[in-house]
C-alpha cells in the first residue's frame, strides 16, 4: 500500500516460495468457507431416495458383510469382542476418512469452473469436505450406540478421549487431501489412483484384524500408520479397553508432520493453480 497524494494505491502480487498458511485470511473468508461446507451436506443428499438414511445405510451393509466373511467364515480374532461390535468401532472411522479423503482431493479439479472467477483462499476447497463428512460420521454413531447397547457395553471414562481421536480422525484426510489435491491439478491420474490407494489404506489399518496380531517385532513400524492410532483409539475409547498410546503418539507425529508438509506444498502450489488447471 502506498498514499501519492489522496490516491490510495494497493498493489496485489502472486505469491511465491514456501509459505505457512495464512490463517488471518482464512478467519476474514470464513463465512464463505462455511458456506461450502454447507454446500457439500446439501449436495450429499440431493435428490436421494433415501436422504439421510444413506449415512447409515453405508456403514450398516459394510458391518454385515465383514461380520459374515471376518467374523464368521474367516473367524478372525478380535481380543474376545464380537467381530460385529469389533468392526463396527472401525468401520465407522474409516468411512469418514475415506469418503473426505477423496472428496478433498478431487476438490480442486470438480470446483476448477470457479478457480479463475474470483479470489479466495483455495485451501477452502480441499478442507471443506473434512467438515461436511461429519454429518454422515455423527450420524453414523447411532450405529455404534445400538450395537453397543445390544451388548450391554457400558460407557467409561475411556470416552472423555473421544474427542482427540476425532480431532485426530479429520487430521488424517486433510493431510492426504492437501498433499493429492495440489498433486491432482499438475498429474491428472492421481485421481484414477485413489480407488486404489484407498483400498490398499483399509487394509494396512487394523479395521477388520486387530493390531495385537501383528508380530511384535514389526509393531513401531506399523504404529507410524496414522489410521492404527486413530482405528485403536476408537475401539479403546468406545469398549473401555485401554488406550495403547504405543500405537497413537507415532502416528500423531506422523499424520501432523504430513499435514504441515501438506499445507507448504498447497501454498506453493496455490499461486499456479488456475494456470494449470
Amino acid at each position: 500500500m502506498s498514499n501519492k497524494g489522496n490516491v490510495a494505491l494497493t498493489i496485489i502480487k502472486p505469491r511465491s516460495g514456501w509459505q505457512v498458511i495464512d490463517f488471518k485470511e482464512l478467519r476474514e473468508y470464513r463465512d464463505l468457507f462455511f458456506s461450502f461446507v454447507w454446500r457439500d451436506v446439501k449436495v450429499m443428499y440431493a435428490q436421494t431416495i433415501l436422504g439421510l438414511s444413506w449415512a447409515i445405510l453405508q456403514p450398516a451393509i459394510h458391518i454385515v458383510i465383514f461380520t459374515i466373511i471376518f467374523g464368521k467364515v474367516a473367524k478372525i480374532g478380535t481380543d474376545g469382542i464380537p467381530y460385529v461390535l469389533f468392526s463396527s468401532v472401525a468401520i465407522i472411522p474409516w468411512n469418514y476418512i475415506a469418503q473426505s479423503m477423496t472428496q478433498s482431493s478431487h476438490s480442486l479439479i470438480s470446483g476448477q469452473n470457479m478457480l479463475g472467477k474470483i479470489y479466495f483462499p483455495r485451501l477452502v476447497f480441499p478442507i471443506a469436505p473434512i467438515l461436511s463428512k461429519l454429518v454422515n460420521f455423527g450420524i453414523s454413531l447411532l450405529i455404534v450406540s445400538g450395537i453397543m447397547i445390544y451388548y450391554r457395553v457400558s460407557p467409561t471414562v475411556n470416552l472423555l478421549y473421544l474427542p482427540v481421536f476425532i480431532v485426530m480422525m479429520m487430521l488424517v484426510p486433510a493431510a492426504v487431501g492437501l498433499w493429492l489435491s495440489s498433486l491432482a491439478i499438475r498429474f491428472r491420474d492421481v485421481q484414477h489412483i485413489m480407488p486404489f490407494f484407498i483400498q490398499l489404506l483399509m487394509y494396512t489399518a487394523p479395521i477388520i484384524y486387530s493390531a495385537s496380531t501383528i508380530p511384535e517385532h514389526y509393531r513401531i513400524f506399523y504404529s507410524l500408520n496414522p489410521l492404527v492410532g486413530v482405528i485403536e483409539g476408537f475401539r479403546a475409547c468406545m469398549l473401555g479397553m485401554p488406550i495403547p498410546w504405543h500405537y497413537v503418539w507415532p502416528g500423531t507425529v506422523v499424520g501432523v508432520l504430513l499435514l504441515f508438509t501438506g499445507a507448504l506444498y498447497f501454498r506453493r502450489m496455490e499461486s499456479i493453480i488456475v494456470d494449470v488447471i
